[in-house]
């Protein structure tokens, strides 16, 4: 029986199944507005008896991304259906639909909610209460094929459409063409996948796998989870996503808006410090001496050295007598001040209350001293005034400045960088010496949040600009009520008295309560005021590629979490960056010791297994005891590797073959062949933030971690590092081809034999 539809068939379960989408996609259009007979069409003529329940969908619809990922998807929106030994049958889908009766009755169900778990669960063995699992195949809002399990061996109908492996749907979704942007895993989750999504938020989760293994998916589809089970608490602090580069969150960008989340924050390192969005690289050398934890150590002897003493002292005039401030006076107040153990900034208000402090003793025993027997002639009124003039004084404001300085984190951070002997080794100075006006690279991101922490806000500051925009609201306010209060005199001015007595919003409000009413409300959703927030304290964390993120980067990462609820996802055999941590206890054991869990991937659901031989050959000559995660399938095509004196029009020739007819190539050379490269290739360009949604893309082997290609084209592996090489060699979800200069790395030369 065919699988391809129904229009020249019979096939009365294929007819079930499209009268079932369709009147779906009835409900659908009316949640989107795209039909006549819409929920807008029904709101505006205020009129039929849906009202009330289409105005509180369409408000649920909107404040959880449900209509985000209605225009998200089309066709795939639902994907399968459980019938149970009981008789009752479930459609499983991305989203949650109900009726428009009484009872708001189901009708298709969320992937995640507990009753669809046995869709990912259940097995012959373990049925789970299920009669037959069921995929959906759809084109647009067409059904194209079904594919159905038998859980219970003793029923003995049959449709016509059992798959006996049960693996045609994932075969089938790995075998597909690559479009440039992750799509979502919700048909195909395994059940090993299952246990790590629905894992309990709090704690920290480390999730390891290899390439292919599908743990950036399983990442976000918990991030998904989450929000659905936790969501008036996740809903409010936002989840944030970090990724190794603006590509790969590019890439991953529709998965969670097809999945109807949209209180997700994406961000690099490089763009987790409000005002900043850092690009740049350091050269390996730098990026390891700013990654490294003791940075910290080092940012607050920047601090406190900015917490001078006079040399030798600093004389003030005041009332034309000379104040002097030596350094046992200054000490004595810092040593105060640094006593309160507040930040920097925050702790100037106590630095300048103790200079004032002690200049007011100088005057006071200098006027008020009875020169008979040295007793005080001063009251506490004489002394109050005294201090409020040496207040007044802009010679003791610079001395105060001079001594104990404001500081934003950027200057800080410049000046440090611009002159950092003396703080560090003469070998690391010369490693990250830069000129202050130089662009910030993403490593000095988590320099710049370790400084804001130890500096500090003056909420003085923010106090007064405050009360500044207060004031301006204030008096705007006033003025539209005096405009009000004019007009209805004029309209007024030949009327009787009686008519003039109408009140006007002049009589009943004041200018004050005015402004108040009519403050904007802040609309921004939870994710945008957390980008904007340095301070903000997430619902959750998801950080992929983990194993690259130096000690600093994780210092600012564990202040945006202090309840230390996250998901780590990585490979330590992929770890390239020179500041990279590498190991879960190293990256942990610092913030919470050893109480974190660990679950692993094994099994490669990206990589065939010709190619992750190859490229497990080259681990295993670093690592024998190296176990690279299984591959679940076969293509039978070999990878090749080719000699060349003339690389650009190998690579030209090499891509023309191995382009798709359907699907993406991606072209890994080291960056500084790139321009070359793209020189001979139409259409490709040398960015250093590619397109990934163009057939054929050109990016060097960082730019490639977390990402996949139909086919790949590896240039010069002997420029790279291991695991560099390792996460080039296994991008491919097809085919693979190697171009070279000169020698091979012995390991992957052994490997093509």
């Amino acid at each position: 029986m065919s699988n391809t539809g129904f229009q020249d068939s019979e096939d009365i379960e294929l007819r079930q199944e499209q009268q079932f989408i369709d009147e779906l996609y009835v409900r659908v259009d009316a949640l989107r507005g795209d039909t006549e007979g819409s929920v807008t069409d029904a709101l505006a003529q205020g009129n039929t008896p849906m009202q009330a329940r289409l105005e509180r969908d369409i408000l649920v619809a909107e404040r959880s991304g449900l209509l985000a990922a209605l225009n998200a998807v089309d066709g795939s929106l639902c994907f399968g259906r459980i019938d149970l030994t009981s008789g009752v049958s479930h459609h499983i889908g991305r989203i949650g639909l109900r009726a428009d009766d009484d009872e708001r009755t189901p009708v298709l169900i969320d992937w995640r909610a507990d009753v669809a778990r046995p869709f990912y669960l259940a097995t012959g063995h373990t049925p789970m209460g299920l009669r037959r699992r069921r995929h959906l195949t759809t084109d647009g809002r067409r059904v194209t094929a079904l594919h159905d399990e038998i859980l219970d061996l003793g029923d003995a109908t049959r449709t016509g459409h059992e798959d006996p492996t049960g693996d045609a749907v994932l075969l089938s979704a790995l075998n597909s063409a690559r479009t440039g942007r992750m799509g979502d895993i919700v048909q195909t989750i395994q059940a090993e996948q299952d246990e790590i999504i629905r894992a309990p938020h709090r704690g920290i989760l480390v999730v390891e796998g290899g390439p292919g293994t599908g743990k950036t998916a399983v990442a976000l589809h918990r991030a998904a989870y989450l929000l659905y089970e936790h969501r008036e608490l996740l809903a409010k602090r936002a989840v944030l996503i970090v990724g190794p580069n603006p590509a790969f969150l590019g890439y991953i960008g529709e998965v969670l808006p097809s999945l109807g989340e949209t209180g997700v924050l994406l961000a690099t390192v490089g763009e987790l410090f409000p005002g900043v969005k850092a690009r740049a690289t350091d050269p390996p050398e730098a990026a390891a001496v700013k990654g490294r934890a003791d940075m910290a150590d080092v940012l607050a002897a920047v601090v406190r050295d900015r917490q001078s003493l006079p040399d030798p002292v600093i004389t003030i005039e005041h009332d034309r007598e000379i104040l002097m401030l030596d350094d046992d006076l200054v000490n004595m107040a810092r040593e105060r001040t640094r006593a309160a153990e507040l930040p920097h900034n925050a702790a100037r208000e106590h630095f300048e209350g103790h200079i004032l402090n002690t200049l007011t003793d100088m005057v006071a025993e200098r006027i008020g001293t009875d020169p008979y027997d040295g007793s005080n002639l001063l009251d506490p009124s004489d002394i109050t005034q005294i201090r409020d003039e040496l207040a007044e004084n802009p010679e003791v404001w610079s001395a105060i400045h001079q001594l104990w300085p404001r500081v934003t984190p950027q200057r800080l951070v410049a000046d440090f960088l611009a002159e950092p002997e003396g703080y560090v080794s003469a070998e690391d100075a010369a490693a990250i010496r830069r000129p202050v006006t130089r662009a910030w690279t993403v490593a000095d991101v988590p320099l710049l949040d370790e400084a804001a922490e130890l500096l500090g806000e003056d909420d003085r500051v923010a106090r007064a600009r405050a009360e500044r925009e207060r004031e301006t609201q204030v008096a705007y306010a006033q003025g539209v009520l005096d405009v009000s209060y004019a007009s209805r005199t004029y309209e007024f001015e030949d009327k009787d008295e009686e008519d003039s007595e109408v009140l006007s919003a002049h009589d009943i409000i004041d200018a004050e309560r005015f402004a108040e009413r009519h403050e904007e409300d802040d609309h921004r959703s939870a994710a945008e005021r957390a980008a904007a927030d340095r301070t903000w304290a997430f619902g959750h964390i998801i950080v992929d590629e983990a194993q690259e993120l130096s000690p600093m980067a994780w210092r600012l990462l564990m202040r945006r979490s202090p309840t230390r609820s996250m998901t780590l996802v990585g490979d330590p055999a992929q770890t390239a960056e020179a500041a990279g941590v590498g190991s879960w206890a190293g990256i942990l054991e610092p913030f919470v010791e050893d109480r974190w869990e660990h679950t692993r991937l094994g099994v490669n659901y990206r990589t065939p297994a010709e190619i992750m031989d190859v490229a497990a050959a080259v681990v295993r000559a670093e690592q024998p005891g190296f176990e690279p995660p299984s591959s679940v399938r076969s293509t039978g095509v070999r990878p090749w590797v080719r000699a060349t004196d003339d690389l650009p029009e190998a690579v030209a020739k090499a891509v023309g073959e191995l382009t798709p007819a359907e699907g993406r190539l991606a072209v890994i050379a080291p960056r500084d062949l790139h321009r070359r490269l793209a020189a001979r290739l139409d259409g490709v360009t040398a960015d250093a933030e590619p397109d990934l949604t163009r057939t054929v893309v050109l990016l060097d082997p960082r730019q490639s971690k977390g990402l996949e290609f139909d086919s790949v084209l590896v240039v010069e592996p002997a420029h790279y590092g291991t695991s560099d090489l390792y996460v080039a060699l296994t991008r491919a979800t097809q085919r693979l081809g190697v171009l070279h200069t000169g020698q091979l790395p012995k390991a992957l030369a052994e490997a093509f034999g």
